[in-house]
């Protein structure tokens, strides 16, 4: 999934990202406005995760999104 498609599917995606990743607030995932760089630097500090393990994370977000997220 690309930025432009991480973005216009970003409130579906949301909600999956809120279940994974708890400790992130609604400020702050409303500040991502569905930039999914911004996400992984987010997550890399509140959770302290490796940068490749951040984005394993992210991808397999988005692959279960997949057909839900439309």
């Amino acid at each position: 999934m690309n930025t432009d498609q991480v973005q216009g599917k970003w409130k579906e995606l949301k909600g999956l990202v809120k279940q994974k990743w708890g400790e992130l607030t609604d400020d702050e995932l409303e500040r991502m406005e569905g930039h999914r760089d911004r996400l992984a630097g987010l997550v890399q500090q509140k959770y302290g995760l490796a940068k490749e393990e951040v984005e394993r994370q992210i991808q397999a977000l988005e692959q279960t999104c997949g057909g839900r997220c439309t």
